[in-house]
């Protein structure tokens, strides 16, 4: 007689002799080790996260080293992973958990949910993963998984879909070995059921998959609907004194929240009036170096960079920025496409 096909019975045994077991953050599966390693994972790849976690938990390997550290320093350790909000957020669930909780996170979704940056499916990532307990999760590769098997049309960001999703993901959990099947979701995802090419023919749900029974897997999940991409302008003044540059914090909400980078205008209008009386130094000479274009996710943005040499005047308080060496501003929190012209103009 023919076994009853049973979902998570069958993700578990695939998970047995196939699933990932050695990613640095499986290792000591630490609410703290999980919560950091799933908000590093939010739109970011495990083969990108891999070498920012381990020189992270290097530099901060608890709650409390992480709270007690500058905002700067912790957005350094973060730069280039991008969503920066994600670091900043981070560094305040850090603070209210060791001076709240005393260091240990919470244990039930609500008061996961309340602190910055978690939701529902990180919350539930931290209860399975690190506490045991019986909660679904949601991330990019489990609804990828989930639309496949029960062929759910609509944009999985649709909260009608949404909740259909949720809906699956909970009446889908076993009563034994939650963490190993969470896991076993996201691996499946990653590895086999993945978004152009899905491995079917090795996947251990695809007597029942819908999707690829109808012989369309890649037709989900369906993908967001597309709107144009607005593009914007700015110029970088890149402000130079002898060997040194002019950096300005940027203000803690908005793009590139709380990093280091250069003054910005809208366009080369009055630039000399800004850099004297804003910045307190005067214009030798201006040189336009070669435009770059950075995507975010709902605009472009192309960036015409103004090399000026500059001199410092008399009055050098300066409340907006200040001069450093290249060497020294590689250690500050700065966005991507920062560092990256920095290496050019080395």
């Amino acid at each position: 007689m023919t076994k009853p096909f049973h979902f998570a019975d069958a993700l578990l045994d695939w998970f047995d002799h196939y699933g990932r077991k050695n990613l640095p953050w499986q290792q000591n599966p630490t609410p703290y080790h999980v919560w950091l390693s799933e908000i590093m994972l939010q739109q970011t790849q495990v083969s990108t996260v891999i070498d920012y976690y381990t020189r992270f938990i290097q530099r901060f390997p608890n709650v409390y080293s992480l709270a007690e550290a500058k905002q700067d320093d912790v957005l350094a350790y973060w730069s280039g992973l991008g969503y920066y909000a994600r670091a900043r957020n981070l560094h305040k669930t850090a603070q209210i958990v060791s001076a709240d909780y005393t260091g240990a996170f919470p244990e039930t979704l609500e008061e996961l949910i309340n602190l910055p940056g978690i939701g529902r499916s990180t919350a539930g990532a931290i209860l399975t993963l690190a506490y045991h307990q019986k909660y679904p999760i949601l991330d990019g590769n489990v609804k990828r998984v989930l639309t496949r098997f029960f062929a759910i049309d609509g944009w999985p960001g649709n909260k009608k879909v949404e909740d259909s999703l949720w809906e699956k993901a909970e009446s889908l959990l076993p009563d034994k070995r939650i963490a190993n099947y969470i896991q076993a979701q996201m691996d499946l995802g990653a590895t086999l059921c993945t978004r152009s090419k899905p491995d079917c023919p090795r996947c251990p749900l695809q007597s029942h998959c819908l999707a690829y029974n109808n012989g369309n897997p890649t037709a989900y999940p369906e993908k967001k609907p597309k709107k144009a991409i607005p593009t914007r302008t700015c110029y970088w003044l890149v402000c130079q004194n002898n060997d040194e540059l002019f950096m300005e914090q940027r203000p803690s909400t908005g793009i590139w929240g709380g990093l280091w980078s250069f003054p910005e205008r809208p366009d080369k209008q009055d630039l000399m009036a800004y850099c004297e009386q804003t910045l307190h130094f005067s214009i030798d000479s201006i040189e336009e170096l070669p435009e770059m274009t950075h995507v975010f996710s709902h605009f472009r943005l192309m960036i015409r960079p103004l090399l000026i040499k500059s001199r410092i005047n008399a009055v050098t308080d300066n409340s907006i920025g200040n001069w450093y060496k290249i060497n020294d501003i590689m250690q500050l929190g700065l966005p991507a496409p920062v560092r990256s012209f920095l290496h050019t103009l080395q």
